[in-house]
């Protein structure tokens, strides 16, 4: 089996697609997706699907949207379907569980890859770390279930997926900074700052790359940006760390030309 929900939900068996069409067993295979390997209880799947205010033929009518699942899980098998559908789509003591390898599911694939950057990126290895980084975030098609309703409990996984992939992002721009790169992170960076206005790390890694690629006063504009929008929505001024680089780039510190990253300069700024 094959499932993805980093972007349009798909799901298929043998090459037959086996994602539902109706609203509410679609939100099921999604969070059995996301959870596979793992019990999903009852009470967990009837608050996704009717949040607190329940019909009292929730229990039943989720059994019949499980047994929807099922059914074209078994009509994508050969021989007796049926029988082993019900060893895929598992019923477990208190709930339900989809029983398939974790490598059948895009997000362990997304999390897998975002682990090992991460080690790569702690212990200096700055070119597997962005390879094994960028390789994460090439896992995703798009915003997480973008053709699924989502419920309480779906929006909190879809929530913690998107931090998850904007703090990967972060960290590849990081060790790309280190490496040099700063050119061809321009037009990347541009679209991010552009999505998280308020977003300061973003923001420092965009007037870093700018002020490298010879384009100072595009920098301190990127700082203008932010400030504004901080000051207009929060009535905020941006922290010191973002304020020191800005100096730095207005007094052009040689400092800022080394191979280092945001975090790295705030140390060296600071010293």
């Amino acid at each position: 089996m094959e499932i993805k929900v980093l972007g349009p939900l798909e799901a298929r068996e043998n090459g037959v697609s086996i994602a539902p069409s109706a609203v509410k067993p679609r939100q099921v295979l999604s969070l059995l997706g996301l959870q596979a390997g793992h019990v999903v209880t009852v009470p967990t799947l009837i608050e996704e699907l009717w949040g607190m205010t329940p019909p009292r033929s929730a229990l039943t009518t989720l059994q019949t949207y499980v047994l929807q699942v099922r059914r074209r899980i078994g009509d994508a098998m050969p021989g007796d379907g049926p029988g082993i559908a019900k060893s895929v789509l598992v019923t477990r003591y208190g709930g339900y569980m989809l029983d398939v390898p974790p490598e059948s599911v895009d997000v362990r694939s997304y999390e897998r890859l975002a682990s090992a950057g991460q080690r790569a990126f702690e212990v200096g290895d700055l070119e597997s770390a962005s390879r094994l980084l960028r390789s994460a975030t090439d896992v995703w098609r798009g915003p997480v279930l973008v053709d699924v309703q989502i419920g309480v409990r779906l929006g909190m996984e879809v929530t913690r997926l998107q931090e998850s992939r904007l703090g990967v992002l972060e960290t590849r721009i990081e060790a790309d900074l280190q490496l040099g790169k700063h050119q061809s992170l321009l037009s990347e960076l541009s679209v991010l700052t552009s999505q998280h206005p308020m977003h300061e790390n973003l923001c420092a890694q965009y007037m870093l790359a700018l002020y490298r690629a010879g384009r100072q006063w595009k920098s301190l504009e990127a700082y203008q940006s932010l400030r504004d929008t901080l000051i207009e929505e929060l009535g905020l001024e941006p922290s010191e760390r973002l304020r020191q680089l800005q100096r730095a780039i207005l007094s052009s510190e040689p400092s800022l030309d080394k191979p280092l990253s945001p975090r790295q300069l705030e140390r060296q700024l600071a010293g």
